[in-house]
């Protein structure tokens, strides 16, 4: 099982790659030092098990969890110093979970758990769901991540940065105010991922950040020309116009 450790301590990561060393069958791919650096291991890796502290600096576990969603889906199990957050985990849907320092025992059992689902990617979704829907109500003020592609780069944005996302055939590009990056997911996901979040479609092949919108400019009585903070004019679906009024408040 290609094996990453997510952990703020270096240290703490040492103990557990020495501490999984011993298992003939866990090879670490790799290390990250905060939520971040962990999603962008995670797409680039494609980990089969993921060791994931929760309290780290620039993006929490809880975070990470959230948009994992976008990416491939590895076995998660939580490693933490608080009863109570291991608790929470547990009860979100995680493979399993282990309070620091890690017991012997309590880890050969999260493995032999871990090794049991390899395959079962249906159930492994189902834990991620279960898992990114109790992230959101045990952090409701965390920011959104967006991750974008470029290469065999992937770039993580804030939620608050993207202007748009615009779709061609079966390409979704996210639009920011500096660059257009390939988006992993489909217009309509990223569109059910994003609702009550100031993000609104215009037409059925764009999504604006409503807070971008500069200018609108009426076309006819029901088609407008919404115009956003880059210069970016977008044509506003019948379908669509009186969302975007409603959200603007006219």
């Amino acid at each position: 099982m290609r094996t990453l450790i997510v952990d703020d301590e270096p240290i703490a990561r040492q103990v557990l790659r020495e501490d999984l060393e011993r298992f003939a069958d866990v090879e670490i791919s790799g290390e990250a030092a905060n939520g971040e650096e962990a999603l962008l291991k995670i797409a680039e890796l494609r980990p089969d098990l993921v060791f994931l502290d929760l309290q780290m600096p620039v993006m929490s576990g809880f975070e990470v969890i959230q948009n994992l969603a976008d990416l491939p889906a590895p076995y998660v199990i939580i490693v933490t110093a608080f009863d109570q957050h291991a608790i929470q985990a547990f009860e979100a849907g995680a493979i399993d979970y282990l309070l620091k320092p890690v017991n012997e025992a309590r880890l050969q059992r999260a493995v032999e758990r871990a090794r049991s689902m390899q395959g079962k990617q249906a159930e492994i979704a189902g834990h991620l769901g279960q898992m990114a829907s109790s992230a959101n109500a045990l952090a409701p003020a965390a920011g959104c991540k967006i991750i974008g592609r470029n290469g065999s780069e992937y770039h993580i944005l804030n939620s608050e940065d993207v202007l748009a996302f615009q779709a061609e055939r079966e390409l979704v590009w996210i639009i920011t105010a500096r660059q257009r990056i390939l988006a992993t997911q489909s217009l309509r996901a990223i569109e059910s991922r994003l609702a009550g979040k100031n993000f609104q479609r215009v037409h059925r092949n764009a999504i604006v950040n409503v807070n971008h919108i500069r200018k609108m400019t009426a076309l006819s009585s029901q088609r407008w020309l919404v115009t956003l903070s880059n210069s970016l004019q977008l044509v506003v679906s019948k379908r669509q116009a009186h969302h975007i009024r409603q959200i603007l408040n006219w």
